[in-house]
């Protein structure tokens, strides 16, 4: 996928959550979105992006991908 895609999709879902007072529950918030409901390839990719210094991020964003644990295979249902 377009990384410019999956960083408009991670910027979206923290926008949501920037809402939340508590900025450690904002954090899990996309962090939980994104683990559930990515697929194994967009949260690696996403994921190398934001070790690549996540250009186009917003701060929340680039704060949850930086906490998804690494992606080894695909996840089953």
């Amino acid at each position: 996928m377009e990384i410019q895609r999956l960083v408009k999709m991670a910027n979206d879902i923290s926008r949501f959550f920037e809402a939340e007072p508590d900025h450690d529950e904002a954090v899990k918030g996309v962090l939980g979105h994104i683990s559930r409901f990515w697929d194994p390839r967009m949260r690696r990719e996403i994921a190398e992006h934001a070790a690549a210094g996540g250009s186009g991020l917003t701060d929340l964003a680039r704060e949850a991908v930086s906490r998804l644990p690494p992606v080894t295979e695909a996840r089953t249902a």
